[in-house]
């Protein structure tokens, strides 16, 4: 077998010297930072009951990393305040009023011109307070408020001041209400739903 000579055409234009290949580039993805979504959650119950399944879960998110915020707003007798937390996992701050009982069961308090009724608000509101700062300057992942809608019901907190708070947070914390009488526009807001009912 021979080899034939190959074909040129004389005729072609000569490349030019001056031109070069591009070469080919993958464009890169473009990468969207994914913001974490916190939940509004209300867990109710007329009972004791719900508090105990939402303190386990904030014990586990402090002990995964998470800063945890803990207030029941209405108990008291511990010997606590605003200045006298209790720190858990090393990340979990649980506070309570400087009170010497629990509120819910007080009928000394109905009287809102009561010096009792005047010592309690100012109590639970410095707690409250603390929770909307930390809340609002996004110090915590998680924020935990026991009974708030209660304290709602008994004059300490006020409806529209829960709600604005709320309204404001940061979106990437989580926030947890428990206990009864949380409002309604409240629970329409929610996340989450939870209500604990007495089978017996």
């Amino acid at each position: 077998m021979t080899a034939s000579p190959s074909y040129i055409n004389k005729n072609a234009p000569e490349k030019d010297s001056n031109l070069r290949s591009i070469p080919f580039e993958n464009p890169k993805p473009i990468l969207r930072i994914v913001e974490p979504q916190g939940q509004l959650q209300v867990h109710m119950a007329n009972f004791g009951g719900s508090f105990p399944v939402v303190l386990s879960e904030a014990l586990r998110s402090a002990g995964l990393g998470s800063e945890v915020l803990i207030a029941q707003l209405l108990k008291g007798g511990v010997d606590q305040g605003p200045s006298k937390g209790i720190q858990l996992c090393g990340r979990l701050h649980w506070i309570r009023p400087d009170l010497p009982c629990y509120l819910g069961n007080e009928q000394s308090i109905a009287d809102h011109l009561s010096s009792q009724f005047i010592q309690a608000k100012q109590a639970v509101q410095a707690i409250w307070q603390i929770c909307q700062q930390n809340l609002l300057k996004e110090n915590i992942h998680k924020l935990v408020l026991d009974e708030v809608g209660l304290a709602i019901k008994l004059g300490f907190v006020q409806e529209t001041d829960l709600i604005e708070t709320l309204e404001q947070r940061p979106r990437a914390i989580d926030v947890i209400l428990t206990g009864p009488f949380i409002p309604k526009e409240v629970v329409a807001m929610a996340d989450q739903v939870t209500e604990l009912r007495c089978s017996k």
